[in-house]
């Protein structure tokens, strides 16, 4: 009797496990309610009066667009602004790396000119007449040439001025000289040699300018055009040059 009562007990412990506990009106209650924030969109907490606006109706909208567009546009202009800055650096670089030597060409010119005057100095009897002479003379050509090869090489060029036709830009005039028969403002002689580095100048070529001659013709003076007419002084003619603005001197009209 004892042993089917101890049997029986695990069963009735095993039924009352199985049995869920009834939920009270309470419990029930808080089930209906819903989570407060479940179905509402997520605003930041520094959403200001003015976001809210904006988010709501057409009005909002279309200004919304606008500091859209407006936005835009300063973007743009940065980006412009910082490509054009970036250009102008590359520019400068480019320049200081084409120009480097502008200062020491400026100084080694001179030498080219002492060369040029110590040939000059020395006339052909001289050297045909003395073979020490002559072979010093040899000696400084070669020299020259060399040193002119030299500017070649790293972008100083010679101005060829003798015979073309007056430039202000490359050419500083020093006197007039009549000479019917070429034209009015043609270089016709060359007192020191000038020089170009790359693009720029580097030293105006000092000159002699012609007058009297036939007016100049607005091409190249280096091949003038024939012509036979004659520019009339006594009406004041214009001048077949002008004097420069930076470079070079003002020529002086009674000359």
């Amino acid at each position: 009797m004892s042993e089917d009562t101890e049997n029986e007990q695990p069963e009735e412990e095993q039924t009352a496990d199985n049995v869920e506990p009834e939920q009270t009106p309470a419990d029930e209650e808080d089930d209906a309610v819903p989570q407060e924030g479940a179905d509402e969109p997520l605003m930041g907490p520094e959403a200001s009066d003015d976001e809210l606006e904006l988010l709501q109706g057409g009005d909002g909208l279309a200004e919304l667009q606008d500091v859209i567009a407006d936005l835009n546009d300063k973007l743009l202009r940065a980006v412009a602004e910082t490509e054009n800055v970036r250009r102008r650096a590359q520019r400068d670089k480019e320049d200081a790396s084409k120009y480097a030597i502008q200062s020491f060409a400026a100084e080694m010119v001179s030498v080219a000119d002492n060369l040029g005057r110590a040939l000059d100095s020395v006339d052909s009897t001289t050297r045909d007449s003395d073979e020490a002479v002559d072979n010093l003379c040899t000696g400084v050509e070669m020299t020259q040439r060399e040193l002119l090869n030299t500017f070649e090489r790293v972008g100083i060029k010679l101005i060829e001025a003798e015979g073309q036709r007056f430039d202000h830009n490359l050419h500083e005039a020093m006197f007039e000289m009549e000479d019917p028969d070429k034209p009015t403002g043609t270089v016709v002689q060359v007192i020191q040699a000038g020089y170009t580095i790359r693009d720029r100048l580097l030293r105006p070529a000092k000159v002699g300018v012609s007058k009297g001659g036939p007016k100049a013709a607005p091409e190249d003076a280096a091949q003038p055009p024939e012509s036979d007419a004659t520019t009339d002084e006594s009406e004041g003619a214009a001048k077949a040059y002008e004097a420069p603005n930076q470079t070079g001197s003002q020529l002086d009209e009674e000359l």
